[in-house]
């Protein structure tokens, strides 16, 4: 079995962060894709979907997609990993959906704050009970203190959007709306450390993140298409398909860091994964309050400082901890 190298955290944490710039791009299109079609289980299979079609043309045309795609069956057969494992993507396909279906009512602020802390805490939690192929990391100090400033610097970074969301943040709105909703984002993002644990773990006894990354959009794809066809089969279909070309770059977008992220979580370990692309997600939403603004937008100085906060906040967390903390 070849598997994939370790990486060193200088390389591997940049990378890390490079997946984690596809996130707010993702979210904004499914976000639109779901009010465009009014229906989020609709985005969620669309995005799914073309994510599909795109693993399965990589995994035939690349040589080692092709190595990792005759891996998966005998890994499975064999018990080289939990069987379970192979359901990651149904996990995935959860974020997604609560992606098209939430951000339209909360806003992009609470659903990020929500995400983020359920990623954060639940990546102390996995890494802990040793679930990802990086084996088992002591909760130390210095990696509470920096989940809880990356939790703090996130939402400071947000703040400026609450006043300005629909999801109810606004004088005279009923935060108690919004309760259910939110348990959505904050499920996706709690469940998010295991689907990376998982699908890291896949990775090494596939030989390449592809064929991991592929599993991922196979088993999201029968989960939300299932979903699709019960919705339909009671309230029938939505509105049709858009034409515009961009409502169709959230599943390949999903693909990339999906795929890094299989790949990351055997050299870092599932918290300093997370965390790396928690601060590409709130860099690459700075990037397109910037360049794209959506309409309202308003790039205040808290988002920059608390862009650097989280940062700085990522840095402390992955600091060294003690030599035996690391079990193999």
């Amino acid at each position: 079995m070849t598997s994939s190298p370790r990486l060193p955290l200088l390389a591997g944490l940049p990378l890390a962060v490079g997946a984690g710039l596809a996130i707010p791009a993702q979210g904004r299109i499914n976000g639109a894709l779901g009010s465009r079609l009014d229906d989020g289980i609709a985005a969620a299979v669309v995005s799914f979907s073309t994510g599909l079609v795109v693993m399965v043309l990589v995994s035939l045309i690349l040589p080692r997609g092709r190595a990792g795609l005759a891996r998966i069956l005998p890994a499975v057969r064999e018990r080289a990993f939990p069987r379970i494992y192979v359901l990651a993507g149904g996990i995935g396909a959860l974020f997604v959906f609560a992606q098209s279906f939430t951000v339209g009512i909360l806003g992009v602020a609470l659903f990020t704050v929500a995400t983020v802390t359920g990623q954060t805490v639940s990546g102390l939690v996995v890494d802990r009970l040793g679930i990802g192929p990086a084996g088992r990391k002591s909760v130390t100090a210095i990696r509470v203190i920096g989940c809880l400033l990356t939790i703090a610097a996130v939402a400071w970074a947000v703040s400026p959007r609450f006043a300005g969301t629909s999801g109810g943040m606004e004088p005279g709105g009923a935060p108690a709306a919004l309760l259910v909703p939110l348990l959505l984002p904050l499920a996706a993002g709690f469940l998010m450390s295991f689907q990376q644990a998982m699908n890291g773990t896949a990775t090494v006894h596939y030989g390449s993140p592809i064929a991991a990354t592929l599993v991922n959009f196979v088993a999201g794809s029968v989960v939300l298409w299932t979903a699709y066809a019960v919705k339909v089969s009671v309230a029938g279909p939505g509105n049709p398909l858009p034409t515009e070309w961009w409502y169709y770059l959230g599943g390949p977008m999903g693909c990339v860091f999906i795929g890094l992220g299989a790949l990351l979580v055997r050299s870092l370990g599932v918290l300093v994964t997370g965390l790396g692309m928690i601060a590409g997600q709130l860099l690459g939403s700075l990037a397109l309050d910037v360049v794209l603004p959506a309409p309202g937008t308003v790039v205040a100085p808290a988002t920059v400082l608390g862009t650097i906060l989280t940062l700085g906040a990522i840095i402390l967390a992955t600091l060294p901890w003690p030599r035996g903390a690391l079990r193999r």
